[in-house]
């Protein structure tokens, strides 16, 4: 028999807080571990220690000291967020809203406040809402789009190859993934550095991120209300005219979710694979040797480093238990994506390679799994290739202890990737292939560190959506092409 646990919704004066002044040791009230704060500097020790303390579903507090369960099991993350009839992501049901211990300038309140999108809707109302994106995101192109994430890929290249140095975060993952979003919900001609730097301050919950908020709320409602007067082959106008009729507060709304969600967990996988390539010589010589695609380095960082490390979070809708915990009604949960990503169980040994296999927690599950996970992967599998491509010489112009990040509870951003290359002349991948025959494509120079001759990238546009992508450039030889062959001008999007 266990023996009932500490719930998180009450104390127990058993267990004292450490008294006003001591280093505290991330200790709070009831001898609950916070999740912020001292003591909390480097969370993925701090869920070991909790998952070693507690087990499979541990309490916690959050910022000001509020109650919290997170869940570290991976089967028991699982169960959460497939199971619900007990565990709702409406935070209205949560009892540290209801009787008011989460205040209205509470910290966390951007990822708390209740929001009338799929992602906090539930029964019909969320297959309504979720429907109608669901529908949306079915009709995009994806050969198209991963012709323009090549495009904007080069494009930014262009904007640094002739310096030979560049920070690969704020001049790359930071850009690519607004500039193909942009594109994808029909809207191009907003992207410049004011959104994407309106969409860094908002997640960082700066003095001005309120205002950086309206900046793309306001950029959102003017586009769904051109879309509404004027529909186009786009995200927008699909989600304006599905039948489930939404609002065009409802469209702006979901349009956010997109949009911001996309951008930051984007951005954070594509600086993690790029550093992992620059610090990691044994992963970079399994890309260089073919042991490993680009797709499958990205598979292995959404284990390791997945783009969110919990999300805030999932509510208990009548008394329940969870790993071995007792969950009570209006209890709330934090679902633990990178401590359920190194559950021992699931991943004993953590140096096995998990290449190819989906069964992470990355994208969440259940209802609310990410709709929108192919673009995101296929943002991070063009633009490594494309940029590997372009500079095949690009070491890191650091040392790898330099690296900083900015950490909170739901994410680790890398700061900056200083790299450094010898200067390479602009391309226009707008060119057209040359016609003169060469020899049969290599196998090897499908091998990162081969130069590919490659035309260079105007601004991406919509003038365009079919251009083709020359990622690597050969003639086709005579005759009807190899099966290898179609296979990969498919994975270009030929």
């Amino acid at each position: 028999m266990t023996p009932e646990p500490l719930s998180p919704t009450g104390t127990d004066d058993s267990l004292a807080a450490p008294p006003p002044g001591c280093p505290a040791h991330g200790i709070g009230p009831g001898g609950l571990r916070r999740l912020y704060g001292p003591g909390a500097e480097n969370l993925g020790a701090l869920y070991e220690e909790l998952r070693e303390e507690h087990g499979l579903v541990a309490p916690a507090l959050l910022h000001e000291d509020v109650p919290m369960w997170v869940v570290l099991g991976h089967s028991e993350n699982m169960r959460m967020v497939s199971t619900p009839s007990l565990y709702s992501r409406d935070t209205r049901l949560w009892d540290a809203v209801q009787d008011g211990t989460i205040k209205p300038d509470h910290p966390l309140m951007p990822h708390i406040a209740w929001q009338p999108i799929c992602c906090h809707a539930e029964g019909d109302e969320h297959q309504r809402l979720r429907g109608a994106v669901n529908a949306a995101i079915s009709t995009i192109n994806h050969r198209g789009v991963r012709r323009h994430i090549n495009r904007a890929t080069q494009h930014l290249v262009n904007k640094f190859c002739e310096a030979g140095t560049a920070d690969l975060v704020s001049q790359f993952a930071e850009h690519l993934p607004m500039a193909v979003m942009c594109e994808v919900v029909g809207m191009p001609e907003e992207y410049n550095d004011r959104i994407v730097q309106a969409a860094r301050d908002m997640l960082k919950g700066t003095e001005t991120a309120i205002a950086s908020n309206a900046y793309i709320m306001d950029t959102l409602m003017r586009h769904t209300a051109r879309r509404r007067a004027q529909p186009q082959d786009d995200f927008t106008s699909r989600l304006i005219s599905h039948p489930a009729g939404l609002t065009d507060h409802e469209v702006g709304e979901h349009l956010r979710v997109v949009l911001i969600v996309a951008f930051e967990s984007t951005a954070n996988l594509l600086a993690n694979v790029l550093r992992v390539v620059l610090t990691d010589p044994g992963f970079r010589a399994q890309l260089n040797g073919g042991q490993m695609t680009v797709p499958q380095a990205v598979e292995q960082s959404l284990w390791d480093e997945p783009p969110f490390s919990t999300i805030l979070g999932y509510f208990a809708k009548q008394d329940t238990e969870l790993g071995g915990q007792r969950i009570r009604k209006g209890d709330g949960l934090l679902l633990g994506i990178a401590p359920g990503n190194v559950d021992p169980r699931v991943r004993p040994d953590l140096s096995a390679n998990m290449m190819g296999n989906r069964s992470h927690l990355a994208f969440s599950g259940g209802p609310h799994e990410c709709p929108g996970q192919d673009i995101g992967r296929a943002i991070a599998e063009v633009g490594v290739d494309a940029l590997l491509t372009r500079l095949p010489d690009v070491r890191l112009d650091c040392e790898e202890d330099e690296l900083r990040w900015r950490a909170s509870i739901s994410n680790r951003h890398l700061v900056e990737l200083p790299v450094r290359f010898e200067p390479k002349p602009q391309q226009d991948v707008m060119e057209k292939p040359s016609s003169n025959p060469v020899p049969p494509q290599r196998a090897k120079d499908l091998e990162f560190g081969t130069v590919r001759p490659q035309p260079a990238a105007p601004e991406p546009t919509t003038s365009d959506p079919v251009a083709p992508t020359p990622m690597l450039v050969t003639a086709e030889p005579a005759g009807r092409p190899t099966v290898f062959r179609r296979l990969l001008r498919w994975w270009r999007g030929e």
